[in-house]
């Protein structure tokens, strides 16, 4: 008996009761794992039972009143060319059966049917179909795999990490070769919503959000969109659509606001040209978002919004906010506060006037606010109470002493949060965490989750520790329990991809080869003749 794993629909087109009774009775259908889902007499009381039944095999009298076999199968077709038409004819209609084979049909056979010639068929039938499902499985997994290679290269170049990812370069990325524009999607009062969330609602919610903003793009003829930190996404927009930016970015929060009821702001930059310089635009668009903590709404802000007064004699510190964010970023709490010293000392030697002084230190802030987010330091609200008290300080100094307040907080609560562990102890409670669940459908989001950080920042800590990236350390683990799986038990092949967390038992030994160097059944026999 064949063993089989998914059961098929069958219809059935004959003129002729006998010969629809005779099919149904003598054919072992269950063996099959076939299942007759519907009979029709003619061709057209077959099309509608194909509409409502959706079969995948079609087993069908070749002449028949109203319309006949063939027209049947060509319109059937026309709609999905991946059933399956086995046709039945009688001997003076030859001609007929030849031309159904040029025009699509699996296989045909004479009458009086010979039953077991049809059984033999239909095993050749479900066979092709099982290996069409396989190769459908194995497209949608190389399909998804380029998906999340695209994403991570696009994010790995924002980020401005470009020799990592040359072996990416099989990814097209030509619609970044002429110009474009960048916005950066960002939900409001994000950290506060973590906070109501729990993990599992922040993981649906911002799948809902990522969706509707997916969507929008098609709609909109956005280049390409992909997540970048949590709660916020990037879209980049051909160069043409410029004039049009605020208007586009509008019915983007019109969207996200209508389906998810949550309120998100734009970030736009200026225009660029080739991929490299995305780690260029993102920080003049993620900048712009300055702006939303000066507006009393959500909204879609660029660089050219803000103030003109005094704005051209600010040479902004760049490398000074760098070395602020590595402070925060290592928990450098000294280092930090001679680096505010410094910002101080930076905005006497440029004489700012008050309101100018103050915009800077307001910019500053925003972005060294979203580091502490990012490591998950700040506490909800903080920076909106801080940021409303800077325009009640006369004194520059004043306004650095809060800022010097606000951080010793953060980084205090960091201290003594019970989450927040050294780095080494973080990564190895994250691996334990991979090695007793290796074997589900692990992604790096539940895992940053579990570690209490940032995705961005997680990869960054993971690969300094332990020298793999996540992916490598999750596929190290699923190779090694294959290993073991094959070396001390007499489980098939095609049952230990799942119990390693690969339901494409082709994919899986693709991956075991390239890890090993052997397919699985090599490395068990290896194995076999090591032992004796």
């Amino acid at each position: 008996m064949v063993t089989l794993h998914e059961k098929y629909k069958v219809l059935l087109v004959d003129d002729e009761p006998i010969i629809l009774r005779s099919l149904k009775a003598a054919i072992p259908w269950t063996e099959l794992a076939l299942e007759i889902v519907g009979e029709a007499r003619n061709g057209e009381q077959a099309l509608r039972l194909v509409e409502e039944t959706a079969p995948q095999i079609i087993i069908s009298d070749i002449r028949m009143p109203v319309i006949d076999g063939i027209s049947l199968m060509k319109e059937v077709l026309s709609q999905n060319a991946k059933r399956i038409f086995i046709f039945i004819s009688g001997y003076g209609e030859f001609e007929y059966a030849r031309e159904a084979l040029r025009q699509g049909a699996f296989d045909y056979l004479l009458k009086p049917i010979d039953h077991e010639e049809l059984t033999a068929m239909l095993k050749r039938a479900r066979e092709k179909l099982d290996r069409q499902k396989e190769n459908d499985q194995l497209m949608h997994s190389v399909q998804m795999l380029s998906m999340l290679a695209r994403e991570r290269m696009f994010a790995e170049f924002t980020l401005g990490n470009q020799r990592p990812l040359q072996q990416l370069s099989w990814l097209e990325n030509s619609e970044l070769e002429g110009e474009y524009f960048m916005a950066v999607v960002q939900l409001d009062d994000y950290a506060a919503l973590t906070k109501q969330w729990s993990p599992e609602e922040k993981r649906l919610w911002l799948f809902a959000v990522r969706n509707i903003v997916e969507e929008w793009s098609l709609e909109h003829g956005v280049l390409t969109v992909f997540p970048f930190h949590n709660g916020e996404w990037i879209l980049l927009f051909p160069g043409s659509f410029y004039t049009n930016k605020k208007q586009l970015g509008e019915d983007l929060i019109s969207g996200i606001r209508r389906y998810s009821k949550l309120s998100c702001s734009v970030g736009l930059s200026p225009v660029a040209h080739g991929i490299d310089q995305l780690s260029s635009v993102y920080p003049l668009a993620a900048r712009a978002l300055v702006q939303r903590f000066y507006a009393h709404q959500a909204g879609v802000f660029t660089e050219e919004d803000f103030p003109a007064d005094g704005r051209q004699e600010i040479k902004y510190p760049k490398e000074l906010e760098a070395a602020l964010i590595e402070s925060i970023r290592t928990l450098d709490m000294e280092r930090m506060l001679h680096l505010l010293d410094e910002l101080g000392l930076t905005i006497e030697a440029l004489a700012l006037p008050k309101e100018s002084a103050e915009r800077l230190i307001m910019e500053m802030l925003v972005v060294l606010y979203r580091q502490f987010e990012h490591l998950n330091l700040s506490s909800e609200g903080s920076h909106g109470r801080l940021l409303s008290r800077l325009h009640t300080f006369g004194t520059l100094n004043e306004m650095l002493a809060s800022l010097k307040e606000e951080f010793r907080e953060w980084m205090a609560h960091s201290s003594k949060s019970v989450t927040r562990e050294d780095g080494r102890s973080v990564v190895e409670k994250a691996k334990r965490y991979i090695e007793s669940n290796y074997h589900k459908d692990l992604s790096i989001e539940e895992v940053a989750e579990m570690a209490d950080l940032s995705i961005s920042h997680f990869c960054t800590l993971f690969k300094q520790i332990s020298g793999y990236t996540f992916l490598e350390y999750v596929t190290y683990c699923r190779m090694e329990k294959a290993k073991y799986i094959l070396q001390n038990s007499n489980v098939k092949v095609y049952q230990v991809a799942p119990l390693v967390g690969y339901q494409d038992p082709r994919y899986f030994t693709q991956v075991f080869k390239k890890a090993s160097g052997k397919t699985p059944t090599e490395y068990r026999e290896a194995n076999a003749k090591q032992t004796h």
